[in-house]
């Protein structure tokens, strides 16, 4: 019995053939072997949000997935929602609004953001806190952050 998988995973678009052990998670494999390294290592525990991406647009704990799971899912990371040179209009806000600090948490909270804004694109701000609850920002008190969000949406 073989101890590596042969796969296949989709990132931003494009194809990666990989051949893993079956227990790296998806975080490993994005930062380790794609050099998606902004998808961050916080918790290692699914308790922080750090590690967010999305897959099919959901999102998903890069930590607590196990990349061999994966193969034909779309999987987007923070370098895939971008247009071009032009930042996501969740970037442009939180930038816009002073929301972003040390940065850490980040690009677990766009990727979140962008997944609420595709599922409701006018979201109330108890709706935006709802859709950043597994996401933990240590240097804000959310309060720009959400505003931020919500203002994308045409909430102020």
């Amino acid at each position: 019995m073989s101890d590596t998988v042969s796969i296949s995973l989709t990132i931003n678009g494009a194809e990666h053939a990989l051949t893993l052990s079956p227990e790296r998670t998806l975080l490993d494999v994005l930062r380790e072997d794609v050099r998606a390294t902004g998808t961050r290592r916080g918790c290692d525990e699914g308790s922080c949000g750090a590690c967010t991406v999305l897959v099919e647009g959901v999102p998903v704990l890069s930590c607590l997935s196990l990349a061999v799971t994966l193969p034909g899912r779309a999987i987007t990371t923070i370098e895939g929602v971008r247009n071009g040179p032009e930042l996501h209009p969740v970037q442009q806000a939180l930038v816009r609004h002073g929301a972003v600090q040390c940065g850490f948490c980040m690009s677990g909270i766009v990727l979140a953001a962008k997944a609420l804004l595709e599922q409701n694109p006018s979201p109330s701000v108890d709706e935006v806190r709802q859709a950043l609850g597994s996401n933990v920002c240590r240097c804000s008190g959310y309060t720009r952050v959400v505003e931020a969000i919500a203002s994308v949406g045409g909430r102020p």
